[in-house]
């Protein structure tokens, strides 16, 4: 970049960039174009630099779009468009062309593969000074094949995060297809596919603390003395609604930190970072821990306690019951966030809280979180639980 090497030190996500390069990071992904304008100068004035993501439908459904040329030469226009618009804005690092697409060796993948490379070319032809990606999950050989003989690609790009500490060996199985460069373009907790569920189908949840100790050992599998790899994009920064507010947000809407971001800060710059977040091991209700499946009778009264360190600036906790919604149609994720239940808290402190149990029947979740309000930092935990009416 600029005539000299450029190591990514990125975070999947496009908010609080000031925070970012004042931790060390340098780079972001974004996963459309919205307000990419703003996105792109926020970027340049924090000395942060892009991978935009162009959104591509799933290759799956080639029958509405990419089998549809009308459809499929609109999509090529209408990015032409915005690459020629964009392409000579000084926080541009690279495009990346769809985001976990299926890259599949069937035929009736022709019309998509065609589209993709019409798309690629045409990036190359425009804007020949930034290079084209695409992520793929995991280093799945199938996939890997067929983007290295059907695609034309400059720089492959995956999404792991369990697998991560496989990688070292995977990517020496699956080098004869891909010899080129490479980027990690989402790493991070475990997700909720990943993780145990209790009875009724609810994900069982780590505490923030739990997750920054996940961060900081799952570092150490990245292959940075790989030469061919250009860096990596810990996932999320910022705020994100995905089966809770907490799973995967490593700040919450206000830019208040997790413990997660003074450890990325420490992989980073090699320093320990600036303020100390609290640290919260868990939480128990009425003695109970998340694995021990909470059944409730509606209208009771539960107590819920929680574990932490405490710094001498710790402020308060803020307890919310939430109502689920893990169970979706088709996979679906949850990405809209419920609304709190008010009046459910009757009395709380630091680390307790005594709430009523609701009338309704149904799967809840209650949260804690607590918050240093002198270095703008926080923890969070939850548990989830069952009513079962009479």
């Amino acid at each position: 970049r600029n005539g000299k090497p450029y190591y990514i030190k990125g975070a999947a996500g496009q908010t609080n960039l000031k925070k970012l390069e004042q931790i060390g990071g340098n780079t972001i992904r974004t996963y459309d174009t919205l307000n990419l304008r703003t996105i792109l100068d926020d970027a340049q004035q924090n000395n942060i630099t892009v991978m935009v993501g162009l959104p591509l439908p799933e290759s799956r459904h080639s029958e509405f779009v990419y089998d549809r040329p009308k459809v499929a030469s609109k999509l090529i226009n209408d990015y032409t468009k915005l690459i020629l618009k964009y392409k000579d804005h000084p926080a541009i690092l690279m495009w990346c062309v769809g985001n976990e697409l299926d890259f599949s060796p069937k035929p009736k993948y022709y019309n998509f593969y065609k589209t993709f490379n019409r798309i690629v070319e045409m990036i190359h032809r425009e804007d020949p000074d930034h290079p084209v990606t695409t992520t793929m999950v995991n280093l799945r050989p199938k996939n890997l094949f067929c983007i290295s003989m059907f695609t034309n690609i400059d720089v492959l790009s995956t999404n792991v995060f369990i697998s991560l500490n496989k990688m070292r060996d995977e990517l020496e199985q699956v080098s004869w297809f891909w010899k080129g460069p490479f980027i990690i373009s989402e790493w991070g907790i475990e997700g909720p596919w990943l993780k145990k569920k209790n009875a009724w189908g609810a994900y069982l949840e780590e505490s923030s603390t739990q997750k920054a100790r996940h961060y900081q050992d799952m570092n150490s599998y990245i292959p940075t003395e790989n030469p061919r790899f250009l860096g990596a994009f810990v996932f999320y920064w910022g705020s994100k609604q995905e089966t809770t507010h907490t799973w995967f947000s490593m700040l919450n809407e206000k830019g208040q930190e997790t413990e997660a971001v003074g450890v990325m800060e420490k992989i980073w710059t090699g320093k320990n970072s600036r303020f100390s977040a609290p640290q919260l091991t868990g939480m128990l209700v009425n003695n109970k821990s998340a694995t021990d499946n909470i059944i409730f009778k509606p209208g009771g009264v539960a107590d819920a306690t929680i574990t932490i360190t405490q710094p001498d600036s710790l402020n308060y906790t803020v307890w919310e019951v939430y109502p689920e919604d893990w169970f979706l149609p088709n996979n679906e994720k949850n990405n809209k966030k419920l609304k709190v239940l008010t009046g459910s808290i009757l009395s709380s402190n630091l680390q307790h809280a005594r709430f009523r149990i609701p009338m309704k029947e149904g799967p809840y979740r209650i949260f804690a979180t607590v918050y240093d309000q002198q270095h703008g930092t926080f923890a969070s935990c939850n548990i989830p639980f069952y009513v079962v009416s009479n």
